[in-house]
């Protein structure tokens, strides 16, 4: 019995210690395009659409860990191609790990910098 109860409380550990995240009012957003290799940095606020090259980029939210509020950002992206209604993304992207939730476009990539904070 004192074994299950050890192993509850190093079983609840790692989820205690998790960082609590706080919403940004925007975020600052890069898009490349991958034919010619120019960038082009955005600043956006949750809510708004901005276009990236030919892509419509809408913000739904930016998070961040409280603890550390330029680093480990997460926003929720919805992306399609200008003048169509069909998302090719719409998900959360982490700044910190871009590949693990990516754009699949052929052209272009865009990708989370950090929020922007009050």
């Amino acid at each position: 019995m004192r074994l299950l109860a050890l192993l509850c409380v190093f079983a609840a550990g790692p989820a205690l210690a998790q960082d609590k995240a706080s919403s940004g009012q925007g975020a600052f957003l890069r898009g490349l395009d991958k034919v010619n290799g120019r960038t082009q940095d955005v600043q956006i606020r949750n809510g708004e659409t901005v276009e990236i090259f030919g892509l419509d980029v809408a913000l739904g939210d930016c998070r961040f860990p409280v603890n550390n509020p330029t680093g480990d950002a997460f926003a929720y992206l919805t992306i399609w191609e200008t003048g169509q209604r069909q998302a090719l993304f719409d998900g959360w992207m982490i700044a910190t790990a871009p590949a693990l939730s990516a754009l699949d476009h052929s052209r272009y990539d865009v990708w989370v910098i950090r929020c922007m904070t009050p």
